[in-house]
């Protein structure tokens, strides 16, 4: 056995990589790095081998090699334009072997940078593809959606082609139910790569309901009807993540107690009440602001409730003693609605389409970079 000895003589000059040692030490995220620190293929090897990957396994480089073409495609299909998917050199989109991705994306230099770029480019969608296949929830995905729902299909029921949400004490009609059964793959993916950390756990969307009423005050008891069948509770919802954009609370109170009295003794549905409480809750209501989420437009109200459900799933390598299945938290949305903030969001700065735009024009800046960004502008220009 070979005597250790301290020292600090190798074989080459001892250098440090200020910007990368940087990002680690200081927490800036893979996604926001110009270049990696590898010097070699050999370098590249051991990377990836601690990255999770063993490459003498056939099926683990067939792995790398698929989800370097699925990020080549994503960005070619959401980042660039048609006349720009010829932007990306080919021994970047078309390498001999991936991992010289890995060093192309470390080394600068005037006649590599832009080889570096997009090197970095393509390796930061592949990290992001990576989480998503290793994220050991949605391979219970079936499972998670069955469990979510069945307890969902409790509380809002269907007559017809009209639904309804009831705890079984009210019932209050819904104008749209919309249900999100699956997260598209790429739609994870866009959202994965405008956040600091992109872990496939940091997404709260793959499942949910939207409930949209006539009224805000119809919502606020949706949300007492919610709490009522315990779909709600102190307990299980992810407080940092409530956004309410729509209720002032304290004022609602106000409206709800002058006329408490009136509605439990309307004669059928008392939507006309129902909207002259709203008449008057506008008009004095605080605006409500809390949505963090810097791609909702401006006019886009909602409540959106993020939930904490357990899921039990089969565990098959369980010990003899153990008497109960496993379970884990998932987390799926509830959004609520009136008619007239669901109206906005079909068009206008509220609208689906405008908050994907800026979802892409966000991810594009942070997968590319500036200096990527005024490289593919030079190109255009020229």
């Amino acid at each position: 056995m070979t005597e250790l000895q301290a020292s600090l003589k190798g074989a080459g000059k001892l250098s440090l990589n200020w910007g990368y040692l940087n990002a680690i030490a200081n927490g800036t995220s893979a996604i926001d790095l110009g270049a990696l620190a590898l010097r070699n293929l050999d370098d590249a090897r051991q990377f990836v081998r601690e990255y999770g990957f063993d490459l003498d396994e056939p099926a683990a480089a067939a792995l790398i090699r698929r989800a370097h073409c699925e990020a080549v495609e994503f960005i070619r299909g959401t980042f660039l334009d048609p006349d720009q998917a010829g932007l990306i050199p080919a021994e970047v989109s078309e390498p001999e072997e991936v991992l010289q991705l890995l060093v192309y994306a470390s080394l600068r230099g005037q006649q590599v940078d832009a080889r570096r770029m997009w090197a970095c480019a393509v390796l930061k969608v592949m990290h992001g593809i990576f989480y998503i296949d290793n994220n050991l929830k949605l391979r219970h995905f079936h499972a998670i959606r069955a469990q979510v729902f069945g307890t969902l299909d409790e509380v809002i029921r269907h007559d017809g082609e009209r639904h309804y949400l009831t705890d079984g004490d009210i019932c209050l009609p819904l104008l749209h139910y919309d249900r999100k059964d699956n997260k598209g793959r790429g739609s994870i993916l866009l959202k994965l790569l405008q956040k600091a950390a992109y872990l496939a756990a940091d997404i709260f969307d793959h499942l949910g309901v939207r409930l949209v009423f006539a009224t805000r005050c119809e919502c606020l008891l949706a949300l007492r009807t919610l709490q009522r069948a315990h779909l709600l509770s102190v307990t299980n919802v992810d407080a940092e993540r409530t956004r309410n954009t729509l209720l002032d609370l304290d004022a609602a109170k106000q409206v709800f107690c002058k006329y408490r009295a009136q509605l439990e003794h309307a004669e059928g549905y008392p939507l006309d009440l129902l909207r002259q409480m709203d008449a008057e809750l506008a008009e004095i209501a605080q605006p409500q602001t809390r949505c963090d989420n810097p791609h909702s437009g401006s006019g886009f109200n909602s409540m959106q409730v993020t939930v904490r459900k357990m899921i039990h799933v089969q565990q098959l390598d369980a010990a003899p003693e153990q008497d109960y299945d496993v379970g884990f938290f998932f987390e799926y949305e509830i959004q609520l609605m009136d008619e007239a903030s669901y109206q906005r969001s079909l068009s206008g700065p509220a609208s689906h389409e405008e908050y994907k735009r800026r979802q892409v024009d966000t991810a594009r800046t942070r997968v590319f970079g500036r200096d990527l960004l005024r490289w593919i502008e030079g190109q255009h220009a020229g």
